[in-house]
């Protein structure tokens, strides 16, 4: 008899949520980055094993939003809580619990959704943090289990796939055995392109910029695929294209690198950067840019 589970994966922004579903799958579906509020949409997670199939969402870190975007990604979070059969809450070793975790733990309990507490990166702590760490949540919410891993080193992973197996239930599968993800190619080429620039831009920029993919052809062994780039000011285009074309050059032979790996197959993209001012705070500009509420 087949099993299923469906896991959101939640916790403030940068605490490793998407590397940490990448490490789960063996596989890059989730861009990472250092960055805060990386991901902005939710990112479906699949992990066949045998008769188990464990479905997780990875969400956008929850934060007090200040644009539309934002009220978007905390409003994804929100409705994956409570579409789901458990959570993970994703921390860092810290001594008390902090606002943005209560307020996930609210959801919990007022859902009555079980959930596992993951304490993460422990590679850069030690066992006296994470003990702390594990009475301060324990004193503010019955978890079914607390796991401490590192997703960076993928150490702890077995253990939580373990632990998420009580969430199991019997039913058919949701979706095939060898797939790892629903999301549109479409999809994956335009977060591989913003993971890029997420990078290599500087710290004032990456929230204001959207990547639209305007073409996506197969022909003869070759994807062409054309993006286009939107920031907010005239400004941040010059930083993104950079001189001579030197930056832009930069993010595109990363991300052709991510994208030829991901498909088999040579990749030909061409970028192009385009202002678009305070789209963060527009709702059409939002929709057609794909952040659309479910």
């Amino acid at each position: 008899m087949t099993k299923t589970a469906f896991i959101a994966i939640v916790g403030r922004p940068n605490v490793g949520k998407s590397t940490l579903l990448n490490a789960i799958l063996g596989e890059k579906i989730a861009i990472v980055s250092k960055k805060p509020q990386t991901t902005r949409n939710r990112i479906t997670g699949i992990h066949t094993a045998g008769e188990s199939q464990f479905v997780f969402l990875d969400t956008p870190g929850m934060h007090q939003p200040r644009t539309r975007l934002g009220d978007y990604m905390v409003k994804t979070t929100e409705n994956a809580i409570g579409e789901v059969d458990a959570a993970i809450l994703v921390v860092e070793a810290r001594e008390e619990v902090g606002d943005i975790e209560a307020k996930l733990i609210e959801q919990f309990g007022k859902q009555k959704l079980p959930a596992i507490l993951v304490i993460n990166k422990t590679d850069t702590v030690n066992a006296t943090n994470i003990a702390k760490t594990i009475k301060a949540y324990a004193d503010a919410f019955p978890f079914d289990a607390v796991v401490p891993i590192s997703a960076k080193h993928e150490r702890g992973i077995d253990t939580l796939l373990s632990e998420c197996e009580q969430f199991l239930e019997e039913g058919p599968f949701f979706f095939s055995p060898d797939e790892i993800t629903d999301q549109p190619e479409r999809q994956i080429v335009a977060e591989i392109i913003r993971e890029k620039l997420l990078r290599t831009l500087q710290e004032e920029i990456p929230h204001g910029v959207a990547v639209v993919i305007e073409d996506f052809k197969e022909e003869d062994k070759i994807l062409r695929i054309r993006a286009e780039i939107y920031c907010e000011k005239q400004s941040h285009k010059g930083i993104i294209v950079g001189k001579g074309g030197s930056a832009l050059k930069t993010v595109g032979s990363y991300a052709r690198e991510d994208l030829e790996k991901f498909f088999g197959v040579k990749v030909f993209l061409d970028l192009w950067v385009k202002v678009k001012e305070k789209w963060r705070d527009n709702v059409a500009t939002l929709n057609n840019f794909g952040y659309r509420e479910e």
